[in-house]
């Protein structure tokens, strides 16, 4: 192993362990949102366990790095926008595992919610967490318009024009070819949306401008584009250990990928070309935007 890529694995082991550092903020603190939310007994050891199996995190963390980028620390607000977006990223991987959807067994490397509670208490787990998103951002940001304007950057994201959208025409085109631009729209909407989403959520909640708020609208939905062809990317390549989900299950599914359209090598440029173009869209914010440009590189070496 040379002296430039023994110093990279250093750099992205660094960067990993402040993302886990991060990470493990708005794990606290969405323990902390969920005490004040009413539920009773059986749905609350739900969402207990939805919540605590071990994610990265990358979306809520850029929420608080983006906001990062206008003030030295993200505010409660940016925090409480990070929660909410967390909670809704959680229903939908509570959903998406459903035997009616994809049909998993294991997230996270711990066996789903519905395997564990069963199929009907894991949709209305789903849906508590989706609902109670917004009555977070209602209860705990400090601002009322401020509140609305994340309400409704979240909620376009996540509904039938963002993740809503993608996951139905991923679902309705199963076995049918596919070619570039159909499955570029899965994408961007099923994931990539959601990524943007925590960008630009980071931004407002630190008063961004317009055209700070367009940068980071890029940023996102490039780095979302990235993370997902990347997730294509170790479907094919890595285990189940590994990825602590059902490796192969997309080809099982007869899901198009990039790897199944493009082949792996092609996949992975298009991977490299989604994280360049999104840190373009950094060149205006300097030194704060080290960890947002050390995430875009981080994505096209992920393991998991």
């Amino acid at each position: 192993m040379d002296q430039d890529q023994t110093a990279s694995e250093t750099a992205l082991g660094d960067f990993y362990q402040v993302l886990k550092q991060r990470a493990d903020e708005v794990s606290k603190a969405m323990v902390e949102s969920l005490r004040s939310v009413e539920v009773g007994r059986p749905m609350r050891e739900i969402l207990d366990y939805a919540l605590a199996s071990p994610g990265k995190r990358i979306r809520s963390v850029m929420v608080l790095w983006t906001s990062e980028l206008f003030v030295d620390r993200a505010d409660s607000n940016a925090t409480s926008a990070a929660v909410a977006l967390e909670w809704v990223h959680t229903y939908s991987l509570i959903h998406d595992d459903l035997p009616a959807m994809d049909d998993d067994d294991f997230r996270r490397g711990h066996p789903t919610c519905h395997k564990v509670y069963g199929e009907a208490m894991a949709i209305l787990a789903g849906d508590a967490l989706l609902t109670a998103a917004f009555e977070l951002l209602t209860r705990e940001v400090d601002d009322s318009v401020l509140a609305l304007r994340l309400i409704r950057e979240l909620a376009s994201a996540a509904g039938p024009a963002g993740m809503i959208a993608g996951q139905a025409a991923d679902m309705g085109a199963e076995g049918e070819v596919r070619n570039a631009q159909q499955l570029e729209y899965v994408h961007l909407n099923k994931t990539a949306k959601l990524f943007r989403c925590a960008a630009v959520m980071g931004g407002i909640c630190a008063g961004a401008s317009p055209d700070h708020l367009d940068k980071l609208s890029d940023y996102g939905l490039n780095i979302g584009l990235a993370f997902q062809i990347s997730d294509d990317i170790l479907d094919v390549s890595g285990s189940t250990e590994q990825l602590g989900k059902t490796a192969g299950k997309d080809e099982r599914a007869g899901k198009v990928t990039y790897p199944a359209l493009f082949g792996m090598e092609q996949a992975r440029e298009y991977a490299q070309s989604s994280v360049s173009r999104a840190l373009e869209q950094l060149a205006d914010f300097g030194p704060r935007s080290g960890r947002l440009k050390q995430l875009g590189r981080a994505l096209v070496h992920r393991r998991r």
